[in-house]
């Protein structure tokens, strides 16, 4: 696990390199913003539409091979787009190939990864190993976007693609050594049920799942919510920062910051879960959107500052125990699956939710957007508490002293 978590820090900071460059070089080759938008929307397309076969492809490989040709071929598409842009060949046309061809890979390395992680440690520590994954995602993502600024200055733009293409050739290099932990319960390949028929290894099979599995579409709600009225705080807080707060790009870089502070908070808090329940992940969504609602008060930056750091600790383990519930709650052989599904529904999220939130602040302002949102999310999410509360009052049976009174009553009458 720690050789993974390494592995996975060393990946992440090549990635957050290159997504930060890449956006500059669409920038460079276009001069448009559009095309930079462009760019990253064809990147993400896929898993929209190929994240089910995905899924269900990690649940039929096995898991090492699997992670192992998929980082191996990330790797080499990174490093063909860095020697394109080395020889100044690389245009526009091609560079949305490109995208278009990692995000199609993307589709079977994320859930692979994610579960191959998970295979590494006994299964009540689970939980743990998802924060800490998280947490080595955060890390990097901050040590990627400094390190581009420093790479393209020194080296040039090629460099930080190649930094990536040897960060997935080391993760690759990495893979064959893994064993999973004693305690473990691996999945897919040759660790899927003997049971498991052809047709147990479909895709309609993980959507069927999925859907009738309540606990995991109130997930996919309170993740849906929070995902379209609130954290898109790169956006809303960047607004409210140079707008009404009247903060420079300065301000919103320290707010930015925080943001990156709270996440890593969040997530080591998140990697002491024992048991996170959905009904937790509800309840940290709906206290971060009471914080958005407040923040979107803020009379000062200073004020706004202090409400940042428990807005991102509150969405860190939000998101690491709702990611433990996924990744743990399906069957073994489904797990690959249903995390597809869940990409496939993320990506509507993240595609819509910067547009409404854009719409609403053309709207209500920047203020009005946090506010609104934050009553929508904390709203939502709390009438359906509220409600499952109530559902589950109602089922439960009888004390057994009433129990008994009812059966001798019953006796009495039928007598």
């Amino acid at each position: 696990m720690r050789w993974w978590s390494v592995a996975n820090l060393v990946s992440n900071v090549g990635t957050w390199m290159q997504l930060t460059v890449q956006n500059l070089l669409v920038l460079q080759i276009t001069g448009s913003a559009a095309a930079t938008g462009l760019s990253m929307s064809v990147q993400a397309a896929p898993a929209l539409f190929v994240s089910l076969l995905g899924g269900a492809a990690v649940d039929r490989w096995p898991r090492r091979l699997t992670v192992g040709v998929s980082q191996a071929l990330l790797g080499a598409v990174a490093l063909a787009t860095a020697l394109l842009v080395a020889l100044d060949r690389l245009d526009m046309t091609s560079l949305l190939v490109l995208a278009a061809v990692t995000g199609t890979i993307a589709t079977v390395d994320g859930p692979a990864c994610a579960l191959l992680g998970n295979d590494l440690v006994p299964v009540e520590d689970v939980p743990s190993a998802i924060g800490v994954g998280a947490l080595v995602h955060s890390a990097g993502r901050l040590l990627g976007a400094a390190l581009a600024g420093v790479t393209v200055g020194f080296l040039g733009t090629a460099a930080a693609y190649t930094a990536n293409g040897l960060s997935f050739l080391f993760v690759a290099a990495v893979v064959p050594f893994l064993r999973p932990a004693s305690g473990a319960v691996p999945g897919g390949g040759t660790h899927a049920p003997r049971t498991a028929s052809g047709a147990d290894l479909t895709v309609r099979e993980g959507l069927r799942f999925f859907v009738r599995r309540p606990r995991l579409v109130a997930l996919a709600g309170i993740t849906g919510v929070s995902a379209v009225f609130g954290r898109n705080y790169g956006l809303t807080l960047a607004v409210l920062v140079t707008g009404p707060l009247a903060g420079g790009a300065g301000a919103f870089g320290t707010v930015s910051t925080v943001l990156a502070v709270g996440g890593i908070l969040g997530a080591v808090l998140g990697a002491r879960l024992r048991r996170p329940s959905v009904r937790l992940v509800g309840a940290l969504a709906a206290a971060g959107g009471l914080l958005q609602l407040v923040a979107g008060l803020s009379p000062s930056l200073a004020v706004l500052l202090v409400l940042v750091l428990p807005m991102a600790v509150v969405e860190s383990v939000s998101d690491t125990a709702g990611t433990a519930v996924l990744q743990t709650d399906p069957p073994a052989h489904l797990r690959g699956r249903v995390l597809g599904v869940w990409s496939s529904v993320g990506t509507v999220w993240s595609l819509g939710g910067p547009p409404v939130l854009g719409l609403l602040m053309e709207l209500a302002g920047p203020r009005g957007a946090l506010v609104t949102g934050g009553l929508l999310v904390a709203g939502t999410i709390g009438a359906g508490l509220l409600a499952r509360s109530r559902r589950a009052l109602r089922s439960v049976p009888p004390a057994p002293e009433a129990a008994d009174r009812a059966a001798r009553e019953a006796l009495r009458t039928a007598a």
